[in-house]
């Protein structure tokens, strides 16, 4: 990489944040454009009461862009000067740019899950069982929402499943989680927008193995490890799996043309996610 005195800094924080494979497919993209003096993308892990201070930092030292990731997506929006309409509706910011000093929040989160998707046929009228009901959440159901899918969201905490499921869109329906085994057969997608699957989770799926079967198509935000034992899981039963990598792509390369101006390499960005899982 070419970096100088005049080199922007993009970062992407979270809680954990080592595992991301953020910087290397931004940076990889930047050389291949033969952008990578104007450019550079890092990790920073950061703890959620910090995040103000993070906001802060940007303004005071001009840093182009900042990805958030998990537990900042909703605290982050607090602090920005402007949030652009379809984050607002979703309720969450993944990307803020730095314009001139003045942050802008963007989700790009919404299209790493529907372009994936929408590969296996139109969404409309698919019923699509979404676990969880976080930061990431908002964006997969606001992504089905936006297609004409049939949601329903099932959440530990069914309260927060209600209250997301209200905001989005009145015909949302709201489930327990334990109640996510039983329902399964019903549906023709099964998205998990957890933190199940990884780090301390790792090996844990969120729903039983015999919940799912092979009509099932299954989407798993997570993406490290590349394959989650969800993802093992609905091999095994015959289903058709989405990787997390897929997501990451898609929401990268919408935030990659917010951060430069210019259209991402996608099938570099890809390779870079495919030889490091």
């Amino acid at each position: 990489m070419n970096i100088t005195g005049k080199t922007k800094l993009c970062i992407i924080i979270g809680d954990p944040v080592e595992h991301s494979l953020s910087p290397a497919m931004h940076n990889a993209a930047y050389v291949e454009l033969g952008i990578d003096h104007e450019f550079v993308f890092v990790a920073s892990r950061v703890r959620v009461e910090n995040i103000k201070s993070v906001v802060t930092a940007m303004r005071v030292m001009g840093f182009r862009g900042l990805t958030c990731t998990v537990p900042h997506k909703v605290e982050v929006m607090q602090y920005l000067d402007k949030i652009d309409p379809i984050a607002k509706k979703i309720g969450a910011v993944n990307t803020v740019v730095n314009n001139g000093g003045k942050l802008i929040g963007y989700n790009t989160d919404w299209l790493g899950t529907v372009i994936p998707l929408e590969k296996y046929g139109s969404l409309r009228d698919k019923k699509v069982a979404l676990i969880g009901a976080g930061g990431a959440a908002r964006a997969c159901g606001f992504g089905m929402v936006e297609k004409g899918a049939r949601l329903t969201i099932f959440n530990r905490t069914i309260e927060k499943a209600e209250v997301l499921a209200r905001e989005l869109d009145s015909k949302v329906q709201a489930r327990s989680l334990d109640k996510v085994s039983e329902e399964m057969k019903g549906y023709d997608i099964i998205m998990n927008a957890t933190t199940m699957g990884m780090g301390k989770n790792e090996g844990i799926s969120p729903l039983p193995k015999s919940a799912i079967d092979e009509h099932h198509l299954v989407f798993d935000a997570v993406y490290s490890p590349f394959e989650t034992q969800l993802l093992k899981d609905a091999t095994e039963q015959g289903a058709t799996i989405i990787h997390g990598t897929e997501m990451l792509l898609h929401q990268g390369t919408e935030q990659f043309k917010l951060y430069t101006g210019q259209e991402a390499p996608e099938n570099v960005m890809r390779e870079v996610l495919m030889n490091t899982k």
